[in-house]
């Protein structure tokens, strides 16, 4: 894709609004970082608090993946879980505006040397990322240390898209922005030896996945990753990321290419996926993005695992 590039209907009118918002979050974002986590925190437990739609979904998922923890367990652990997406709001503007050095100062990386040996390998990577709520601050750190492309999906605000993707991108002038589409140009990358990221976790339909457990629950799981590391001739390399309590950053971790991936069958393959996912959730569930409806696809003959808004409000 081209490079984003400011277009002058931007200066409309029926942007201002979207200008006056980003401009306000500029401003906030200026503040020291331990500041803006706990401002972070606040806005968080202020949208559990009216996000009705999303606590339920969020709820559900901690009631279905932890049932061994206490009703107040999981209402704590869902509180936390809250306030961890408010401080992603921020981490999202950070990633966006702050400069190289004080983003530096926040990244703790590990494992990077898997990533430079693929690179002198001549082998493409599949950077397979999860969705935790600092998805994007990790990404940004990362980008500033090696050159990483991303599967990308645009913007219906075509503003907001402009300030997104100069965000991302300014990081590495090298990365470059794959449509979610386009397998085709995706697959190209990784046979010439490029690093893109790529998130797995998520429910995308039954069509295109295999029913597995994940955390004990039959979790439609794409088997696309197999696939895209067959094609491309690529290593799958595990990325995941935690903010730290201490407030001193963030802990980076590029874990070592999965062996002898892909396996004997798409079904080993995706559970094994899911069985990694697991591990890194349990060490910072409140850090991920539990406001997904995992569990939403089920399989033939399997009752629906959410109640619908104008059902739960009948009751």
């Amino acid at each position: 894709m081209e490079r984003p590039r400011f277009r002058s209907a931007f200066l409309h009118p029926r942007f201002w609004p979207l200008w006056l918002g980003l401009g306000a979050l500029w401003l906030v974002v200026q503040l020291p970082f331990r500041v803006l986590v706990v401002v972070g925190r606040i806005l968080g437990l202020a949208m559990y608090r009216f996000a009705d739609d999303r606590r339920r979904i969020a709820g559900r998922n901690l009631e279905l993946c932890f049932p061994h923890l206490s009703s107040d367990e999981r209402k704590h652990l869902l509180k936390e879980n809250f306030a961890s997406t408010g401080v992603a709001f921020f981490e999202m503007a950070m990633s966006w505006w702050w400069s190289r050095q004080r983003l530096t100062r926040l990244a703790h990386i590990e494992g990077l040397e898997h990533l430079k040996q693929a690179q002198a390998d001549g082998k493409g990577v599949i950077l397979m990322a999860l969705h935790f709520t600092t998805l994007e601050i990790g990404a940004a750190l990362l980008g500033q240390e090696h050159t990483i492309d991303g599967m990308y999906r645009e913007h219906d605000n075509p503003l907001f898209d402009y300030i997104q993707r100069q965000g991302r991108e300014r990081h590495n002038l090298d990365s470059l922005a794959v449509e979610r589409e386009d397998v085709r140009s995706m697959l190209k990358q990784l046979r010439a030896g490029r690093a893109i990221w790529y998130a797995p976790d998520q429910d995308y339909g039954a069509k295109q996945s295999l029913f597995v457990p994940f955390f004990g629950i039959q979790a439609a799981t794409v088997t696309a990753t197999s696939k895209f590391a067959t094609l491309g001739r690529a290593v799958v390399v595990p990325f995941t990321q935690k903010r730290l309590d201490d407030g001193s950053g963030y802990k980076l971790v590029i874990h070592p290419p999965l062996k002898d991936f892909p396996g004997e069958s798409d079904e080993a393959d995706c559970l094994r996926i899911n069985q990694f996912v697991e591990r890194a959730v349990t060490e910072c569930p409140d850090q991920y993005l539990w406001t997904h409806r995992r569990f939403k696809s089920r399989p033939p003959g399997e009752p629906k695992l959410y109640k619908k808004v104008a059902e739960k409000k009948s009751k």
